[in-house]
């Protein structure tokens, strides 16, 4: 018998959940090798992002004992490296949340752990709030990001509000290796819990402390009269996540009122019953937001993702909508950001930016054009938020002016260390006010920019390999990329490989190789930590729109045929 058959009587032996119990009996019944297979294949990894998978019975599955697991190794970590410690928790819209909250926090407080719980659903933003906040040791937070409505996750956070460190995750790792998921967890009634003081809820006035930090990162610099002059008008969707009551909240108090909300996204749905991926990068997601601008006629669509850390949005351009992408967002924020400090007076060159290596490099053109110091870290915003607490560290936390990555996610503040989308909304909302006293929308002003720096456009491919031998899969292509390189892509010559494997200019390892090609285009290859796919970033800049879009066809048609 092999050893997932074993598993599976193991845990038929010991499940004490009903529903898990009897979709394991079924699989056993039904004799389904693959899905046998692919449940008990491997344990869900536990890295700096914590666990995420699908929903399910089996050890590779987002599931009461593989959450237990987990938070028992944290709770271990935690015993053993911090006196009387203390975990905020939050989860967002997603199915089993409360469940995996409430397994998770009584875990906690029978490890004598004091576990500070959101009551409703929150954004990851407010998650590693509360954990600075609150002082406490650590956060967890149920979320699965913009995966499909299968999924959930378990994101652990460290004291600073970051993401956990590699190190804590390997410690934490190796805690859970050793934890047996029935046998070696200790747990206690959650309401007994919270009768005893071990389980205590948070209360609003850390969301209203929460407001009043997203509010003063404001750097909007129009009068009362300009603002009346150019009242924003917005559809807004939050993808029926945990936006809705925050964003609004936010924008409601800096005087943007005029939100129209999509009815069908509006209310909070773990089944995301209006598109499969719930993600503002996929216009499948934003199309009921467009199918309602035809109708309202608003400045923008705005539109975050279910734990509300991601943001995208889109335009009238045309007879059509076009969406912004994260790379264009981020480049719109920070040159609007940079202009409102440089209008007060502000030296910039003391400032520090922050984006990833797989950004955008027209980055470095605000760069020189503004004198502001950019740093460029791994991708992930953990090591945004890395650098943050570094130069908090060093007492020179006002340098931090923003920081961005190509995947929707911006922070322009150090109230959190993780990307936020309530952040972000407030500060698009008023720069699309500041952009419409001048008669054009945030596309258009995009098109400036090119017009200015130049065409610098990126394109990411995510090629999927599922199932058992995915991860094998995608482990031989990357050795075999870093075996024999190519020599051109796309008929230019490859100038440079840059492996960071080894790291690269003090950045930390990573399984990343970088391609530079002549002319200054790249390709960058990366496989998700959190999913069975491996990522191509590709870089291109042209005279004109069209130009650098003919490379990138070149480019990607190129690199789909290296990671076939």
């Amino acid at each position: 018998m092999s050893d997932v058959h074993e598993l599976l009587d193991t845990w038929i032996a010991n499940a004490t959940d009903d529903e898990l119990l009897a979709e394991l009996k079924a699989m056993k019944e039904a004799g389904d090798e693959d899905a046998i297979t692919d449940a008990f294949f491997q344990d869900l990894a536990f890295g700096t992002a914590g666990l995420r998978g699908t929903i399910g019975a089996g050890t590779n599955r987002m599931n009461i004992y593989t959450v237990g697991r987990a938070t028992q190794g944290f709770a271990n970590y935690l015993n053993e490296n911090f006196e009387n410690p203390t975990v905020a928790i939050a989860r967002d819209s997603r199915n089993k949340g409360e469940l995996f909250v409430k397994t998770t926090a009584a875990i906690l407080a029978a490890n004598g752990v004091t576990a500070y719980v959101y009551p409703k659903i929150s954004p990851v933003p407010t998650l590693s709030w509360a954990t600075r906040y609150l002082q406490c040791s650590g956060g967890i937070c149920m979320t699965a990001s913009h995966n499909p409505a299968p999924y959930n996750g378990y994101k652990a956070y460290g004291p600073d509000g970051c993401q956990i460190t590699s190190e804590a995750a390997d410690a934490i790792s190796a805690a859970m290796n050793a934890t047996d998921p029935f046998a070696d967890v200790k747990t206690m009634d959650f309401d007994e819990a919270v009768e005893q003081g071990r389980v205590k809820w948070i209360g609003d006035e850390v969301l209203d402390a929460y407001y009043d930090a997203v509010l003063k990162c404001s750097v909007c610099n129009l009068t009362e009269e300009q603002s009346a002059a150019a009242p924003l008008k917005l559809v807004y969707t939050p993808l029926n996540g945990t936006g809705l009551i925050p964003v609004t909240t936010v924008l409601n108090r800096a005087g943007i009122t005029d939100i129209t909300v999509v009815p069908e996204q509006k209310d909070p749905d773990g089944d995301f019953p209006t598109c499969p991926y719930p993600n503002p990068e996929i216009r499948e997601a934003m199309q009921k937001g467009i199918d309602l601008c035809a109708e309202v006629q608003p400045d923008l669509l705005l539109a975050t993702d279910p734990d509300a850390d991601r943001v995208g949005v889109a335009c009238q351009d045309g007879d059509d909508y076009t969406l912004l992408t994260g790379n264009e967002m981020g480049v719109l924020l920070l040159d609007y950001i940079c202009k409102m400090r440089a209008e007060r007076g502000e030296d910039l060159a003391d400032k520090v930016a922050v984006t990833t290596i797989v950004s955008s490099a027209m980055v470095d053109a605000l760069a020189q054009e503004y004198g502001f110091e950019l740093r460029r870290c791994l991708t992930g915003f953990k090591y945004i938020g890395d650098i943050i607490t570094g130069l908090s560290d060093a007492g020179q936390v006002d340098r931090y002016i923003f920081g961005f990555e190509e995947s929707y996610g911006y922070l322009s503040g150090d109230h959190v260390r993780d990307k936020d989308a309530v952040n972000a909304s407030l500060l698009i909302c008023q720069m699309a006010q500041y952009y419409k006293l001048q008669g054009k929308n945030l596309v258009q002003a995009m098109r400036e920019l090119y017009e200015k720096y130049g065409y610098y456009h990126n394109r990411t491919i995510s090629l999927s390999y599922p199932g058992a031998d995915g991860a094998a899969k995608m482990a031989g292509i990357m050795a075999a990329l870093r075996e024999t390189a190519p020599e051109e892509i796309a008929g230019a010559k490859v100038e440079a490989v840059v492996d960071y494997v080894d790291g690269v200019n003090g950045l930390p390892k990573a399984n990343v190789i970088e391609f530079d090609l002549e002319g200054g285009d790249k390709a960058i290859v990366r496989p998700s930590g959190t999913e069975p796919k491996i990522k191509l970033y590709i870089f291109a800049k042209g005279a004109d729109a069209a130009s650098a879009d003919a490379q990138l066809d070149a480019i990607e048609e190129a690199g789909r045929k290296l990671l076939s």
